[in-house]
């Protein structure tokens, strides 16, 4: 099979867009406007996003596989927080020896605490005795450093292991999520082979790449980042509070009260800064479709002298994308300094009533001090949630995007039990076939044709008259409305589309090559091939000619755009695939227009040797390549309207004879020689 069967439908040449006008246009979507060429219109106007929690849930859904996985970092991360959230509590018993140490050092040696407080209490002095009621010293003795020692030991060894865990935990994570977002990229590259060409026709080429790199890019980054923080910031949340309780109940409920706050403020600003995501991701697409676009047309904008209208469009969607982009990070930023806020407010109401708890002696200090700092491991959490927040907006409006792409209109799915032609002859047949792109401008209808094994079949007729559309519905890039198309006798319909295009060759006039040896190029059209079938198809397509002048010969590597060989180069090697190939039906399309003239004779040569006992269909605008064809027809509007011999329709004086007369009419208007029309 030629390289052109395989071709990316982005890539098809001008040729294949001659009905464009009559194409059904693009479907709703965030993406940019349809506009091709380098000079199309801007982007569309935003639209309404889809809602953030089904299409949240429908993101985190694509974990479901990876259960045990995130029951494992479920443990792991219970276990870590438990280990650093006991770690104040017993750091507060610190404090509790160093206190008591510097307060009974202050004491007379020799009498008991109970005396000490109830000399205090006779001298008035009932809040000392309070406080040193609360604390476990004796008097006279200082710092108790063996205490002290294990203490601080107890609380370096619960946080190393905290931290081993809090690893693990990350590690295995990563490895979910990675997993996950390789599934999400199989999945994309799976559903593109899927989508008919209608879809490649609407959706520009830099919007789709967008799709596929950068939204899922962010999507990754989002599920790594956010799934870590928010199961590490929901169970620090649920042990802190856990600890207040035990610690003090009033305290506690001073804590809780920021709850409430930060929902009511995180709610409040997610609704403003989740619309204006959509939009920066959307202005991204668009971009990138527009750069790609006047990158591509970048010889063309500068032979018309149009750059500067390219760089005003840039300028524009560049300033709507950095508003979008500016306008969501600075909304979303917001949550982080409100939740600071608060958080400094209840600190601060913690510390005063902790105080006055400590002189009463209800507390000990050790233990407003750990509530103080389970406090602020409180408030952090819910920080970290609030300012991830635009972490998981940004990745959902990314998710959306690819969805859009996942859930996309796919082509009709083959047979359960697809036919296969029982010959290799390649009789094709159009039986009253009707096709329009869409219902209300009518493109082919009431077609009928006969190509017979070996026929060369010639279609010609001006722009829009439905050539194009033979060559998609004979490799089934399109679907009949009605009618049908045989194959050897079957219809095309009923058997795997995989197994016609084995059986179909194409060879257009816009080539495409891959990153990679002239070898590998020619290889692309039957991979296994052997060394003396790819040089035969090279020197049958004289690709051989040229390859020795080249320093590596047929190892010579080609660059993405294989700009290191000349156009006519390329053509000569899509050719050669063709040959390689070997097809029963064989489709050129203006296969020779980028050779020069001795060069094209040849190759029409090999082409009569290639074309032997195969079904050709060969589109031309230049009539003199295709005198010789078994069978010219010509369309006009979709149909029919000529067909026969050169020599016949040049006879009938119509449709055939005008379009010939008018490519060789400017040479006899200057008074030049005019060629032979019969031998063109």
């Amino acid at each position: 099979m030629s390289d052109e069967t395989n071709r990316p439908a982005d890539e098809r040449p001008a040729s294949e867009q001659t009905e464009a006008s009559t194409r059904p246009s693009a479907p709703p979507r965030r993406g940019p406007g349809g506009g091709g060429g380098p000079f199309g219109g801007a982007g569309m106007p935003a639209e309404k996003s889809m809602n953030f929690l089904p299409s949240a849930k429908r993101l985190l859904g694509r974990l479901r596989p990876e259960r045990g996985g995130m029951i494992v970092v479920l443990l792991l991360g219970v276990v870590s927080v438990v280990l650093s959230v006991l770690g104040p509590k017993i750091l507060g018993q610190a404090t509790n020896v160093i206190f008591a140490g510097v307060i009974g050092s202050q004491l007379p040696d020799g009498a008991s605490k109970q005396q000490i407080i109830d000399q205090l209490v006779a001298q008035g002095d009932t809040a000392r005795g309070d406080m040193i009621r609360g604390l476990d010293l004796v008097p006279g003795q200082g710092i108790d450093f063996s205490a002290l020692h294990l203490v601080l030991g107890s609380v370096l060894l619960l946080y190393v292991l905290a931290s081993v865990f809090g690893w693990l935990q990350g590690y295995v994570l990563n490895g979910i999520t990675q997993r996950t977002v390789f599934r999400l990229r199989s999945d994309v590259e799976a559903k593109i082979h899927r989508l008919p060409l209608s879809y490649f026709d609407r959706m520009p080429r830099g919007e789709l790449l967008s799709r596929v790199t950068n939204d899922i890019d962010n999507v990754s980054q989002s599920l790594q980042q956010t799934i870590s923080q928010a199961l590490t910031s929901v169970l620090t949340v649920i042990g802190v509070v856990a600890m207040m309780l035990v610690i003090s109940p009033w305290l506690a409920l001073i804590a809780l009260v920021t709850i409430p706050l930060t929902l009511v403020v995180t709610t409040v600003i997610a609704k403003r800064s989740q619309k204006l995501f959509v939009a920066q991701w959307k202005n991204t697409g668009e971009l990138n479709a527009q750069i790609e676009e006047g990158y591509t047309g970048h010889a063309l904008v500068k032979v018309f002298g149009r750059h500067r209208e390219v760089e005003a469009r840039f300028a524009e969607k560049n300033e709507e994308l950095f508003k979008a982009s500016f306008g969501a990070q600075f909304v979303s930023g917001i949550i982080m300094p409100a939740m600071m806020f608060i958080g400094n407010l209840v600190y601060v109401a913690i510390a005063v009533v902790g105080g006055l708890l400590v002189a009463s002696g209800s507390m000990t200090l050790g233990d407003v001090q750990a509530f103080i700092q389970y406090s602020r491991q409180f408030t952090q959490p819910l920080s970290q949630l609030g300012s991830m927040a635009n972490l998981l907006q940004s990745g959902v409006a990314s998710a959306e995007r690819v969805f859009e792409l996942l859930d996309a209109d796919e082509q009709s799915a083959d047979p359960a039990a697809p036919e296969r032609p029982a010959g290799s002859g390649g009789r094709l047949a159009f039986e009253q076939v009707d096709f329009d792109y869409v219902p209300e401008k009518p493109l082919i209808r009431d077609l009928s044709l006969v190509a017979e094994p070996g026929q060369t079949v010639a279609i010609v007729g001006p722009t829009g008259a439905g050539k194009t559309t033979l060559v998609n519905l004979i490799m089934r890039f399109y679907e009949p409305q009605s009618g049908r198309i045989t194959l050897d006798g079957v219809d095309i319909a009923r058997t795997s589309r995989a197994d016609l295009r084995s059986r179909t060759g194409m060879v257009l006039q816009d080539t495409w090559l891959f990153a990679g040896t002239i070898r590998d190029n020619i290889a692309y059209g039957r991979p296994d091939a052997t060394e003396e079938e790819i040089l035969d198809a090279a020197q049958a397509s004289f690709v051989d000619r040229f390859v020795h002048s080249l320093p590596d010969g047929y190892d010579t590597l080609l660059d993405d755009e294989a700009s290191n060989i000349s156009a006519g180069e390329k053509q000569l090697l899509a050719i050669a695939r063709a040959f390689l190939a070997r097809p029963s039906v064989l489709i050129l399309d203006e296969a020779t227009s980028s050779v020069d003239t001795r060069t094209e004779l040849l190759v029409q040569r090999a082409m009569a040797e290639l074309r032997r006992d195969r079904t050709s269909f060969v589109i031309a605008h230049r009539l003199s390549t295709i005198r010789d064809a078994d069978l010219i027809l010509v369309m006009e509007k979709g149909s029919i309207v000529e067909q026969g011999s050169h020599a016949e329709l040049l006879e009938h004086g119509g449709a055939y004879a005008r379009l010939y007369q008018a490519q060789f009419a400017a040479p006899v208007d200057e008074g030049a020689e005019a060629p032979d029309p019969v031998q063109g």
